[in-house]
């Protein structure tokens, strides 16, 4: 609460992990037709490269939002 950024910044990084959690579970049902194993990985990766561009944003003081993040926490 005492910076709005870090607070807007903050919010914005559990969206996105929330969606990723969402998008992993249904991976993790996929495999059950073995199309959820490559998806998994397709995730993951998207999810560690994503959350470094966004990490290297923030540490220069620019807000990023993550694309396909659903807004859950306002």
């Amino acid at each position: 609460d005492l910076d709005p950024f870090v607070d807007a910044q903050g919010k914005e990084a559990l969206n996105f992990q929330i969606s990723v959690a969402l998008a992993a579970l249904l991976c993790f049902l996929l495999m059950v037709v073995v199309v959820g194993f490559p998806l998994l990985v397709l995730v993951s990766i998207a999810a560690l490269v994503l959350t470094i561009i966004a990490g290297i944003k923030a540490n220069e003081g620019q807000a990023y939002r993550y694309p396909f993040a659903w807004r859950l926490v306002k």
